[in-house]
């Protein structure tokens, strides 16, 4: 199937088709055509699937004819990050190529003036966070009693985050005839409960069970001691061979703590939180963009709405607390049907509750890497895991002997490794386009990601509008 077969007019399936897309993703597929036909919409999609497009689309073709007033946008499209805003703004820049229609972007660390001189020229499109639109509001700077269409997107994150009742007021300042297209990585019963203040009569419309993870993404598990943790990231990132990679950590403060001891062994690495101002996180992105900067350590913020084309690798440097999460995090890479690898850090009693969590939630156990152990505490089905070969801790300080049956020894010594052999592995740089031992896919995971090799943008052509501001 094309993009034409779902009802869209041939300038738009001209832009998707100079985009380089040549069929819907399932989600597009299934939402475009009941989108056209005004039905209101309870969608949800496993991250990086094409949500953003399965909306961007037909709100296109639904506001091709008409024209907007000062003040007085015509459609809505409430996001619950900057980041993400300004991915669907991307978005819609890209596809309406060939329509002359207008868009203003209303997110927080931006000038008001600036803001405000884009809606008094009137705009068909308003993509907005809850709080800097309510700010406009109260100014008077903008009425919703125009808006013909609404969308709200990664509803579970406007709930985890708090947002539900600024977007419920903003819902009651629009008309009640209207379209709404309420989009969610997962529907939970909270997700679903929450719908019915907004949608009436919705399509539903499921393309991935719940919290799915994407099969493209190849998962491993290490643990080691809380101590050990930064030493064990080092080993990973100078074994693996990575491109770029998202290291996430749950922890602002923490954040801050880890570039400067990654910078101290010769790791390329920048920010990304919350507390930065928009300035400084724009430069950051744009940095890691360019391919400037190889390793970029973020949290939660980065976790929905960063797209980079050909991202490698996703750490989990802690183990997220909310399971979810989890599922958004490694949706970074492996991305529009490309491979990618995400390891995950786990140290401590919290962190077994986690990854428990986790598993539950994917429905399967995140495999261990090569030559690593569960701790005692785990899982059952872990600790009768047969140990017929010596293994180490992620960190490469401390080896333990195994018995050879099915139940490990209680008695295994456990000895420290030569700090020579420590020294040569710091001095072995960056860690970047590294050959490594293990490079071929380990048993019943996917081939490292041979398009996670070049440069990003030379590669894809994918510039992300929101980078370039």
């Amino acid at each position: 199937m094309n993009f034409s077969e779902l009802g869209l007019c041939d300038e738009l399936s001209q832009a998707v088709a100079d985009l380089g897309y040549t069929a819907p993703t399932p989600i597009q597929e299934k939402s475009i055509p009941y989108v056209l036909m005004g039905r209101d919409i309870l969608g949800s999609a496993q991250t990086g699937t094409g949500k953003t497009a399965s909306f961007t689309l037909p709100m296109i073709e639904i506001l091709a004819s008409g024209r907007a007033k000062a003040r007085l946008p015509r459609s809505l499209i409430l996001a619950p990050t900057r980041e993400l805003a300004a991915q669907v703004a991307d978005s819609f820049e890209k596809f309406s190529t060939y329509h002359k229609l207008s868009m203003a972007l209303l997110i927080g660390g931006v000038s008001f003036a600036d803001q405000n001189a884009a809606l008094s020229k009137g705009v068909d499109v308003l993509i907005a966070t809850p709080g800097r639109l309510l700010d406009h509001f109260e100014r008077g700077k903008v009425l919703l009693t125009d808006v013909k269409v609404l969308v709200i997107d990664e509803a579970d994150r406007m709930l985890d985050m708090g947002f539900i009742p600024d977007v419920e007021r903003i819902v009651g300042l629009l008309p009640p005839l209207r379209q709404t297209l309420f989009f969610s990585a997962t529907l939970s019963d909270d997700i679903k409960k929450l719908s019915d203040k907004f949608v009436s009569n919705p399509k539903v419309i499921e393309v991935a069970p719940p919290a799915s993870t994407a099969d493209t993404v190849a998962q491993h598990l290490t643990w080691t001691t809380p101590k050990s943790k930064r030493e064990a990231l080092r080993s990973l990132l100078q074994s693996e061979d990575v491109k770029n990679a998202v290291i996430f950590c749950n922890r602002k403060r923490d954040i801050s703590t880890l570039v400067t001891s990654l910078k101290r062994h010769d790791f390329s690495a920048v920010a990304l939180h919350g507390d930065m101002t928009q300035s400084a996180r724009l430069e950051a992105l744009q940095s890691f963009k360019d391919g400037e900067v190889p390793l970029m350590i973020a949290s939660d913020v980065a976790a929905r709405g960063l797209d980079i084309a050909g991202l490698s690798h996703v750490f989990n440097f802690d183990v997220p607390s909310n399971a979810e999460d989890y599922v958004h995090r490694i949706g970074r890479t492996g991305r529009a049907g490309k491979s990618g690898r995400a390891f995950t850090i786990a140290a401590g009693d919290d962190d077994r509750k986690y990854v428990s969590a986790i598993e539950k939630l994917i429905g399967k156990a995140i495999p261990l890497t090569d030559g690593d152990t569960a701790p005692a505490k785990t899982s059952a089905a872990r600790s009768e895991k047969p140990s017929g070969k010596a293994s180490k801790s992620a960190s490469g300080t401390a080896s333990k002997s195994a018995s050879g049956s099915a139940t490990k020894s209680a008695s295994g010594s456990a000895t420290k490794s030569s700090s020579d052999e420590t020294a040569k592995k710091a001095e072995n740089g960056r860690g970047r386009g590294k050959s490594r031992k293990s490079s071929e896919a380990h048993p019943g995971e996917l081939a490292p990601p041979p398009d996670c090799k070049g440069n990003t943008l030379h590669d894809t052509g994918h510039v992300p509008a929101f980078l370039l501001r």
